[in-house]
């Protein structure tokens, strides 16, 4: 590329300059650089401010031409050049100067909003720049570098605190999970009360079912209540009480131990978990005895009902760690 790039540059230093913008974005693409970079690289290699703004993502990342990202209250010039990220999208990355482009100037929009949609369309379903994700919820953080990570995020002056299966994620108040996840839901909170969200968050994952388990695959810290304290008393090196070793005995008997137990703790009654289960109210009594065999308690009276609903809490948080 450097050959290239000496060899144009005698006979034409506007293509030159142009190979020269096509390797600096292929180079971020192929490091997976986030979106900071892009744009960064987009002010700097046209001498102008740039700026990116992703409104499905509530993502907005501004960078004036010697490197800072300095953000900007300012709506977009529809003068300014500009470029769709997406396919058949409205404008979302701008040079912040008027037109006509230069070569150099449509080959930097060009090559960024190519290498902008490959950075969404890899992240989407999760926080866009997760070093940002992992300062705005880190408490040891101080406020303005938070609150500056927290803008590269696109947030607005509330957020929420989401953990998965992946990772962290900081996500906008109206945000809803997608389907078929496995998440722990925060608190909405203020920016800079983030890592408090971040620490429900992942109280809350603790909460989620895994494999076989049928509970709840999203669980939200806010309809916790005192079961948020168990996750505080339980911990990787805390013994299991013996309940949850019956539990876990009795579900390693048969496969339709575990699903029958959450039915019977979650449901209002047991003709509601039978229809849960699908099956005759008179098999899931038979069923019950024999599972209540296995646990050594009762679980139809409340008394052993709640017995098994804590159970099965515990269970969950020892096996999430």
């Amino acid at each position: 590329m450097r050959e290239l790039v000496t060899r144009l540059s005698a006979l034409d230093p506007g293509a030159a300059e142009t190979v020269k913008v096509i390797a600096y974005f292929d180079r971020l693409v192929e490091g997976r650089a986030g979106l900071e970079p892009i744009v960064r690289g987009a002010a700097v290699l046209s001498g102008c401010p740039a700026r990116l703004a992703d409104d499905e993502r509530r993502v907005r990342v501004r960078v004036e031409p010697d490197g800072r990202v300095v953000p900007s209250a300012e709506v977009p010039d529809p003068e300014w050049l500009s470029a769709p990220v997406r396919a058949d999208g409205p404008p979302a990355l701008w040079l912040e100067r008027p037109g006509p482009a230069s070569p150099v100037d449509a080959m930097v929009l060009e090559r960024a909003s190519a290498a902008a949609r490959s950075v969404l369309d890899r992240t989407r379903g999760r926080a866009v720049d997760p070093a940002s994700v992992e300062v705005v919820l880190d408490a040891s953080a101080d406020e303005k570098t938070r609150l500056l990570a927290a803008h590269r995020l696109g947030l607005g002056t509330t957020a929420r605190a989401v953990v998965s299966d992946t990772g962290q994620l900081v996500v906008p108040p109206q945000w809803t999970p997608p389907e078929r996840a496995r998440m722990g839901l925060g608190t909405v909170v203020k920016l800079v009360d983030l890592p408090l969200s971040g620490e429900q968050a992942r109280a809350a994952f603790r909460f989620t079912a895994t494999e076989e388990d049928p509970g709840p695959s999203v669980v939200d810290y806010a309809e916790l209540g005192g079961l948020a304290v168990l996750a505080e008393a339980v911990g990787p090196a805390t013994k299991p009480v013996a309940d949850v070793d019956c539990l876990e005995d009795a579900r390693a008997t048969a496969p339709w131990v575990l699903p029958t137990l959450v039915a019977v703790a979650g449901a209002p009654s047991l003709r509601a978990a039978a229809n849960t289960l699908v099956v005759h109210h008179s098999t899931l009594q038979e069923r019950l005895a024999h599972a209540e065999q296995l646990l050594g308690w009762p679980v139809r009276d409340p008394a052993g009902r709640l017995r098994l609903q804590l159970a099965i809490a515990l269970w969950r948080l020892h096996r999430n760690g």
